[in-house]
């Protein structure tokens, strides 16, 4: 038989689980990374917008080298090395703007990662 102090207590424990799935969810949303395709000697998407604080990953699919790097006369913010098939590259983008950037083996593949609010 249950005494209430057992269905307080049992109810605590619930609202304690549920309170710590929350957090758990709250953690994975903002640890969120979108990936851009490299494929087809494209970027894919193309452009993408993102949040402060928020991570894109490059992966290459194509069975050539392909670097990802900053747009010439922007800041240095993308800086891969060259990602042979099926390599990663990822990188976390902390205040707004836009960041343009291409590939330096193959200039005109190009892409731009909008960062908003």
């Amino acid at each position: 038989m249950f005494h209430r102090g057992h269905l307080k207590l049992w109810g605590a424990g619930i609202v304690l689980v549920a309170g710590v799935a929350a957090g758990l969810s709250a953690s994975v949303a903002a640890d969120a990374v979108t990936t851009v395709d490299v494929s087809k000697f494209s970027f894919g998407p193309k452009e993408i917008t993102i949040a402060p604080g928020s991570r894109v990953r490059w992966i290459n699919h194509d069975e050539v080298p392909h670097t990802v790097s900053s747009a010439q006369g922007q800041e240095k913010v993308i800086a891969s090395k060259a990602m042979d098939t099926d390599d990663q590259y990822e990188v976390a983008f902390p205040k707004a703007g836009d960041y343009a950037y291409y590939c330096t083996v193959h200039p005109f593949m190009t892409g731009v990662v909008h960062v908003h609010k």
